[in-house]
């Protein structure tokens, strides 16, 4: 289906630009038809074999192994920040269950952080970044970006595990009280088990706000070698070689899918002994 759903989408994409207006036009009064010249929409064929050219004359490395190693750049990036932001949202997931007070003074402000452009964050988080060293450790320029991915995963990690952690039934807290289960084994014992079929989503909506987090943030603080930059560069030649923007527009593709892909394998995992939903 998967496959079948980007067939659709590249004939769909054809079929536009053959029967599209090609200076563009307007839908129940608003322009919000595209152009359809080759300058602005190209074909499909014509991308994929741009991805085929050399980046630079007298060079044998080909677009797409250029843009794959961009993408090879910011993924580490955005699994950095991913595990951080796994690590900060489910610890503060768990102090937010342990203490009603922390949770009532935390929460908006978590909620007013998601508000916070991130294209403005992104040069003051570097900008301090550069001022951090400890001892012989000096801040490297990468780390601002995958602190910027954590930064926008963490909070439906920790929205989605608080919810996950609350979900057990006061039946089975008060039996834990009952047997007089410390505070830390109901936790590992009850609430995290519980918790998975809201922690699952989480990981997935985390993961790709990782991705989005750390191409911004190389789009802001122009860090070199990621794909945010490569679709800054290249958008530079939009006008006069518009097949290859999309080439970069495919590797931040080929990014997104494979962390959703890290997320899955997560799923499989965890959710493999819990009964699916029969199929009506």
């Amino acid at each position: 289906m998967f496959v079948l759903a980007l067939v659709l989408v590249a004939v769909w994409w054809e079929v536009y630009k053959a029967i599209g207006p090609e200076r563009g036009g307007s839908l129940l009064g608003f322009e919000i038809l595209p152009r359809t010249n080759d300058q602005v929409y190209p074909h499909v064929w014509t991308m994929f074999e741009r991805l085929f050219d050399p980046v630079q004359r007298g060079t044998d490395e080909t677009i797409a192994v250029f843009v794959l190693k961009g993408v090879w750049f910011s993924f580490r990036l955005a699994l950095t920040g991913f595990v951080l932001g796994i690590v900060f949202g489910m610890g503060l997931a768990v102090l937010l269950t342990r203490f009603k007070v922390a949770e009532r003074a935390v929460l908006p402000y978590l909620i007013v952080s998601q508000t916070v452009p991130l294209i403005a964050l992104a040069p003051l988080v570097a900008g301090w970044g550069g001022k951090l060293q400890w001892g012989d450790f000096v801040w490297p320029r990468w780390m601002s970006a995958a602190v910027l991915g954590a930064f926008l995963s963490f909070f439906p990690i920790a929205v989605g595990t608080l919810r996950g952690l609350k979900s057990p039934s006061a039946a089975s807290l008060e039996l834990m009280d009952s047997l007089a289960a410390p505070w830390h084994q109901t936790l590992i014992k009850l609430r995290f088990p519980a918790a998975v079929p809201y922690i699952v989503p989480a990981l997935k909506l985390g993961a790709s706000a990782a991705v989005i987090g750390v191409v911004v943030a190389e789009i802001s603080t122009g860090l070199r070698g990621g794909i945010g930059r490569l679709i800054v560069e290249y958008a530079r030649q939009a006008t006069s070689d518009p097949a290859k923007v999309y080439a970069t527009i495919f590797g931040a593709a080929v990014l997104g899918l494979v962390m959703a892909g890290l997320v899955a394998l997560v799923d499989l995992a965890l959710m493999r002994n819990r009964p699916k939903e029969a199929a009506s």
